[in-house]
């Protein structure tokens, strides 16, 4: 159970440094000019826009409890979340093919990207309840992670 929880905290640590480096590739200095955010800007309609914020909300959330479920040893638990609130089957729950009407290209492929790598993680976190196995389990959560990030990288809501 420690290495368990060790190895989940070292996810969630690297996952967290990406994430910082993507979003703070600049200086701290408060004498230096202003960075400029070169993400593309993607215009939505103002009641999309909400709905889609709250969406990446809710994706952030599942993921906490997908962290949760997994350093307590329940990955029958993470599996569920990961379908249902991540996965190709909560596509219908996110309204996605409105929103993704008015996405460009890129961000369609990103979104899909996660979509598709939520539903193979939960197949791999059923199967390493069976085996034990739990590399899979973490390269698949760092596989949805890199697509979130990926995509807040290069793009925002207006």
């Amino acid at each position: 159970m420690r290495v368990l929880v060790a190895v989940v905290a070292a996810v969630m640590a690297a996952g967290s440094a990406t994430f910082a480096v993507a979003q703070h590739q600049h200086s701290h200095d408060a004498s230096a000019p202003p960075v400029r955010d070169d993400r593309q800007f993607v215009k939505f309609p103002p009641a999309l826009v909400e709905h889609t914020l709250a969406n990446m909300r809710d994706h952030l959330q599942a993921l906490q409890e997908i962290q949760l479920h997994l350093g307590m040893g329940h990955t029958d638990v993470a599996a569920r979340i990961a379908e249902t609130r991540l996965g190709m089957s909560s596509l219908g729950l996110h309204s996605a093919a409105e929103v993704s009407k008015y996405m460009p290209q890129g961000m369609q492929d990103a979104g899909t990207g996660m979509h598709r790598a939520a539903s193979r993680f939960a197949i791999v976190a059923q199967e390493a309840g069976v085996t034990g196995d739990l590399k899979p389990v973490f390269s698949g959560l760092a596989e949805i992670s890199a697509q979130c990030v990926g995509c807040h990288a290069g793009y925002r809501l207006k």
